[in-house]
C-alpha cells in the first residue's frame, strides 16, 4: 500500500472523531494536493468542475464545500476565468494552501457538520468533492446545500460509491427529490482514484 492509500485508509477510520480529522488534515495540508493527484490519480476536482461551468454562467457565484487546498476553484477558473468562487473548509492549512492559488473570492473557515453562514438562496452553484462520506459530512447536511442555492442551480457532488449506498446518500436524495426539494439532472458511477481502482458517484442536484 502506498503513502497516499494509507493516508486514505486512516481518515475513513478515524471513526468522524473531529478533533482527529482536523489534526490530520492540519498536518497532510502541504502536500494534499501533490499527493492525491500524482500519488493516487484524484479525479473528483476535474469530475465536479466539468459539470458545474457546463451549468452555469460565466460569472456565476460558486461554493466549494470541503474545498481543501483549492483543487476544484483551480479547475473551475481554468474553464471560467470570471467564476466567483467562494471556499470553505474544515483547517486553516487547507484554507492556507487554497489562498495561494488565488482561485477564490472569499475563504471561510467552518464545519459543514454545522449550518453555512450565508442566506438562503445565495449561490448560482454549489460544487463538493470527497467531503460527503464516511466519517466525514453525513448525508442529511445535503439539506443545507439545497438551502443556500438558488433555486436551478446545480450542486455537484462526487461521493465514493461504497459511501453513496453504504452510508445513506442515495436514500436521502431520493427523499429530498421526492419532497420536491431538488431533483436529480444526473447520477453515474465514474473512475475517481484511477491508480487504485476506486469509484465514486458524481451527483448532479438542481435546487428546487
Amino acid at each position: 500500500m502506498s503513502h497516499e492509500e494509507a493516508q486514505l485508509e486512516r481518515i475513513v477510520n478515524l471513526g468522524g472523531d473531529r478533533h482527529k480529522i482536523l489534526e490530520f488534515y492540519e498536518d497532510w495540508a502541504s502536500t494534499y494536493a501533490r499527493d492525491v493527484v500524482e500519488g493516487i490519480g484524484y479525479t473528483g476536482h476535474v469530475l465536479t468542475a466539468k459539470a458545474v461551468t457546463a451549468r452555469v454562467g460565466p460569472e456565476a457565484e460558486i461554493l466549494d464545500v470541503g474545498c481543501g487546498t483549492g483543487l476544484v476553484a483551480v479547475e473551475l477558473k481554468q474553464r471560467r476565468p470570471a467564476l466567483r468562487i467562494d471556499g470553505i473548509d474544515l483547517t486553516r492549512g487547507m484554507l492556507d494552501e487554497a489562498e495561494e492559488t488565488q482561485a477564490y473570492r472569499s475563504l471561510v473557515l467552518g464545519d459543514m457538520n454545522h449550518p453555512l453562514d450565508a442566506d438562503d438562496d445565495t449561490y448560482d452553484g454549489i460544487v463538493s468533492s470527497g467531503v460527503f462520506t464516511t466519517g466525514h459530512v453525513g448525508p442529511e447536511r445535503i439539506d443545507e446545500l439545497v438551502r443556500v442555492a438558488r433555486p436551478g442551480a446545480p450542486i455537484v457532488l462526487a461521493i465514493r460509491d461504497t459511501a453513496w449506498e453504504g452510508e445513506g446518500f442515495s436514500a436521502h436524495v431520493d427523499l429530498l427529490e421526492r419532497q420536491g426539494r431538488l431533483r436529480v439532472e444526473e447520477s453515474r458511477r465514474e473512475p475517481y482514484l484511477l491508480k487504485t481502482g476506486v469509484f465514486c458517484q458524481l451527483c448532479v442536484l438542481a435546487a428546487a
